[in-house]
């Protein structure tokens, strides 16, 4: 059974994982609000870092610098994920 999983169904799943991870994925990264609930002033998240530098310490550039960060970090699986699905 373990050898018919791996060969056969674990393939086949493989795509809809990774979509569903994807979906996941996306929406946290940009989430301030629950971190800040959840786990206080002192919790170090991306999206409330990027929150918090454009609103409270004003700091621009460093700001436009983790959102290009966090732009990458969200279109590089993005990109590697459709280009797997077309050559399937």
């Amino acid at each position: 059974p373990w050898k018919a999983f791996w060969k056969i169904t674990f393939p086949l799943s493989l795509p809809g994982v990774i979509a569903g991870s994807m979906i996941c994925f996306i929406p946290i990264t940009g989430e301030f609000v629950i971190p800040d609930l959840l786990g206080g002033a002192d919790t170090l998240m991306i999206g409330k870092t990027l929150w918090t530098e454009f609103s409270a310490n004003r700091d621009w550039p460093l700001a436009s610098a983790v959102a290009v960060l966090l732009l990458l970090v969200l279109v590089i699986p993005i990109m590697i994920y459709q280009n797997q699905q077309q050559k399937a």
